[in-house]
């Protein structure tokens, strides 16, 4: 098969190498799309992964292909999105189903082979049945859409109306905002990239504000009567937003930190003050929730939402390149020589989604 191999820090390449054959309880999914997440970049150029050669990529869908022995869930070209942690099944979070919790987890596309390539093997358990009308290039972005609802979800019940405010229009900054508008949230988008800003125009969100041009907690407070957002969820992962986030957030509020940090963050006594005095809650959100034997999860609920149309995923792909491309795909995110949103890779061998990009 083909695949984007990562030999070493910044030595990633486009080769082939032998089809991986399903063990007992596993799938070898073909790979339909695999997404771009803005920690491949740093996963690959600067961090690197837990062992080389190791092929990248954790956002993908495609359509069962191989069977191991005992599997009985799936069939041969069924469609599916593919949870990418592996839990141990051991720790005391996985006894309490919290996966995404798991003491001693492995994970597709840092710790063992990802999607970046025309197969993956994985669990059986892991794989979620893709709905009639979900396309796999919006599947492929099922791991954003449950990453961002479980971020939503740990803001507690959004009263209708209220007004949410999101740092950051990336792709999870947009989907947390579809998911907050879906909750009946008053949404307030904040960033300085004016081409993140028009999409987010495009998917119907009009109060949106560059930061650049002036101050955004002030904006925020001119939005909503002086208070403040009664919820403010960090999904930039910047210094300088986080502490806007603090200082946005209303009194008896909920500050939601998302994005991955990229510095240490310092918080005047002030601040903190300010945020005891208004007894902010404060809370930390990971990955996602899934449970293989789950009616409802973070995974399903987005693909149902992907598939009635509360979740425009797809409208956020803006690069559709085939994987011998790759390589030079990552380049243009590491250099940020073009504007992009998400970017999805495909098999040579499938044709470009008729779809047009946006």
């Amino acid at each position: 098969m083909n695949a984007l191999v990562l030999h070493g820090i910044g030595d990633l390449r486009h080769q082939q190498q032998a089809t991986p054959e399903p063990k007992a309880g596993e799938v070898r999914v073909r790979i339909g799309y695999c997404g771009v997440c803005g920690s491949d970049i740093p996963r690959c150029y600067v961090k690197g992964t837990y062992h080389f050669p190791t092929i990248p990529g954790h956002e993908f869908a495609g359509t069962v292909e191989a069977l191991g022995e005992g599997v009985e869930r799936f069939s041969v070209g069924d469609p599916v999105a593919v949870f990418p942690l592996l839990w141990c099944g051991k720790c005391n979070a996985c006894q309490r189903k919290a996966y995404a919790q798991c003491s001693d987890y492995d994970y597709l596309g840092s710790r063992s082979d990802g999607g970046f390539a025309d197969y993956v093997i994985a669990p059986v358990e892991n794989l979620i049945a893709v709905p009639a009308g979900v396309s796999l290039r919006a599947a492929a972005m099922t791991e954003p859409a449950a990453v961002a609802r479980h971020a939503v979800q740990r803001a507690g019940a959004i009263q209708p109306g209220a007004s949410v405010a999101v740092f950051g229009a990336g792709p999870i900054g947009l989907m947390v905002a579809q998911w907050a508008r879906a909750a009946g949230g008053n949404v307030l988008l904040c960033d300085i990239v004016p081409e993140k800003l028009e999409q987010a125009r495009t998917l119907g969100f009009d109060k949106v504000f560059n930061s650049l041009t002036g101050n955004p907690v002030a904006w925020i407070e001119s939005q909503t009567a002086g208070e403040g957002a009664a919820v403010c969820i960090e999904a930039a992962g910047v210094p300088v937003t986080m502490i806007q986030a603090c200082q946005a957030v209303a009194r008896a509020g909920c500050l939601v930190l998302m994005g991955n940090p990229s510095g240490d963050v310092t918080l005047p006594a002030a601040l903190i003050s300010q945020l005891m005095r208004r007894e902010v809650s404060l809370q930390g959100t990971w990955n996602s929730f899934y449970d293989p034997d789950a009616p409802s999860d973070d995974w399903r609920e987005s693909l149902a939402a992907m598939a009635d149309g509360r979740l425009q995923a797809e409208r956020l792909v803006t690069h559709d390149v085939p994987l011998s491309q790759g390589v030079s795909a990552l380049e243009m995110m590491r250099d940020q020589s073009a504007f992009f949103s998400k970017v999805m890779l495909r098999p040579d061998s499938t044709p470009p989604t008729t779809a047009p990009c946006q």
